[in-house]
């Protein structure tokens, strides 16, 4: 066993010794009556005070260490509390995303085998209602008002907390159980990914340094779980207000309100998000001179969308855009100045997208395309650059195990020849340039393979993206007559825009390309159906379903 050390939630309380009186976590309070946004805080020292207690509290009612707790509370102050509350003590939080699904979420909840629920009201009576966790859940922790489901109440644990004795943060070894995070299930059933506490430390040193983050700067983070990282990081949370399930349906009034009333200079968003909020600027000549830095992810942004973004900010400010997934974060990573200065003019003849150069401490590697397991790492695996391939990716923010998936733990890593590490298939295709960057050309499992070809997605689609009435498109590969076709999917700007003119003057587009000229039949859809938790991935597998029926 490695050396112990003390968790991610170690951060916290360093934090607060060095500014105890910088605020922590800032979140929405309603309006005045003059429709001006009202907050309440935590300070660093506050936090810390806050967690402590409650983790305390949360042993003494037998929520403590290695025991699975499900999280259930919107963001707010509770909600961080509770989170490093989960750490210090040693319980590992099982992370889901509520806007999944019911039945998705009874699954998830169900494999996970949790033996406490922390839970607002309509959680726990969603819990009961539709059994979650009947079998396994022991401990019931109410935030707010409980009803007729038992268990206790937050404040109940608070009070417990004040009377029981301060102990020392658990010590644990990098390989220790920290965390259960879900995927999003864009591409299949959502996976508990299991974080050990030597991924978390990774990630926060690697996101410091890649972005060169410093403590005192203020974070406006749209996606809640990113917000966890701040405190490590010595940066001011800014809750937004907005429902953190539909980044794509925010107000952009509401975040442009945040930065401005805090400075905000560090903002996490979806592309889908950034887009709506840089539309809006760019109507309104919105500017935004204190934020100095975007990150985005979850899906590729579009040059188009990062320029339109950056027309709000100063010069010198920029766009960044890490590559990874729930599996591995951060993998690769690349500025908006190379985007818009290089590789754009590529991503629009079909070469792909760029996602940067690796991260250091990370490997990146490609391997030939292959839908069954790999018993075995080995150098022979690795295509030559510029071929596409699988990416595959080692290094220490790489997480070894889905919880309770042999099958599928054993399709998405390779062990090495010497049986001590691992490699973890992103189940993405790509292949790394001359200059050791990393260009993105869609999922594995969307590649459309027919009788002649196989077509890569985003290489296809990028081709068609240029054309100025299109939002946005989407490869798939629909049955017609017995054989598989490939289908060009279209989401316009305006819908009133679509017709056989324009349906020639995209095909024509295709014509000039040698991976697209085969591509002959285009369907309109009103809205493409996206993933939960960015609005950003396309629901290819019902978009597929979809042409196959136009198509009979």
């Amino acid at each position: 066993m490695s050396e112990p050390f003390a968790s991610i939630a170690s951060y916290l309380p360093r934090m607060a010794e060095q500014q105890p009186h910088a605020l922590a976590i800032v979140c929405p309070d309603g309006r005045d009556r003059h429709g001006k946004a009202r907050y309440t805080h935590y300070t660093y020292a506050q936090l810390d005070a806050q967690s402590d207690l409650i983790a305390r509290g949360l042993a003494a009612v037998g929520i403590g260490r290695g025991v699975r707790t499900v999280l259930m509370v919107r963001p707010s102050l509770e909600f961080f509390a509770l989170t490093f509350a989960l750490l210090k003590g040693g319980a590992v939080p099982v992370m889901v995303d509520p806007g999944i699904g019911l039945s998705s979420l009874k699954t998830c909840l169900a494999e996970a085998a949790p033996e406490a629920f922390i839970g607002v009201p309509m959680a726990h009576a969603a819990r009961v209602v539709l059994g979650w966790g009947r079998s396994t859940l022991q401990t019931h922790v109410t935030v707010g008002r409980r009803w007729f489901w038992g268990g206790t109440t937050l404040e109940r644990v608070k009070k417990a907390g004040r009377h029981a004795v301060p102990e020392p943060l658990p010590k644990f070894a990098p390989e220790d159980l920290a965390a259960l995070v879900y995927t999003s299930g864009s591409t299949g059933t959502p996976k508990a990914v299991v974080y050990d506490h030597g991924n978390f430390a990774a990630q926060v040193e690697m996101i410091r340094d890649l972005y060169d983050i410093r403590p005192g700067e203020i974070d406006l983070p749209t996606f809640p779980l990113f917000a966890l990282f701040d405190p490590a990081l010595g940066m001011t949370t800014i809750v937004p207000d907005m429902d953190p399930t539909r980044p794509a349906e925010v107000d952009p009034r509401k975040i442009i309100e945040a930065v401005e009333d805090f400075g905000v200079t560090n903002m996490f968003g979806s592309p889908a998000l950034l887009d709506t909020v840089g539309r809006y600027g760019a109507e309104h000549g919105v500017k935004l001179p204190s934020l100095r830095r975007v990150i985005s992810a979850g899906a590729p942004v579009a040059a188009t969308v990062m320029e339109r973004f950056l027309g709000m900010l100063e010069p010198g400010a920029r766009v960044v855009t890490p590559y990874g997934a729930t599996e591995s974060l951060p993998v690769a990573s690349i500025s908006s100045d190379e985007v818009l200065g290089e590789t754009r003019a590529r991503t629009d003849e079909g070469a792909g997208v760029c996602v940067g150069r690796p991260v250091d401490g990370m490997r990146v590697s490609i391997i030939g395309i292959d839908d069954g397991p790999i018993e075995r790492w080995d150098e022979s695996l690795c295509l030559p650059t510029n071929e596409v391939g699988e990416i595959v990716v080692k290094g220490p923010a790489v997480t070894r195990t889905y919880y309770g998936r042999q099958e599928a733990t054993a399709l998405a890593k390779i062990p090495d020849a010497e049986g001590d590490g691992f490699s973890h298939r992103m189940g993405d295709l790509g292949y790394l340039d001359e200059q050791g960057r990393l260009w993105f050309c869609g999922r594995k499992t969307h590649r459309v393979v027919t009788a002649g070809r196989t077509y890569f997605t985003v290489p296809c689609e990028a081709i068609f993206n240029t054309h100025p009435q299109v939002h946005r498109t989407a490869l798939v590969g629909a049955r017609r007559d017995g054989e598989i076709r490939p289908v060009l999917c279209v989401e316009l700007e305006r819908k009133d825009t679509a017709g056989d003119a324009l349906t020639a003057e995209l095909l024509a587009l295709g014509a000039v390309h040698e991976h697209t000229h085969a591509i002959d039949t285009v369907l309109y859809h009103p809205g493409f159906p996206v993933d939960i938790r960015h609005n950003a991935k396309i629901g290819r597998e019902k978009l597929t379903a979809w042409a196959s029926g136009r198509l009979g």
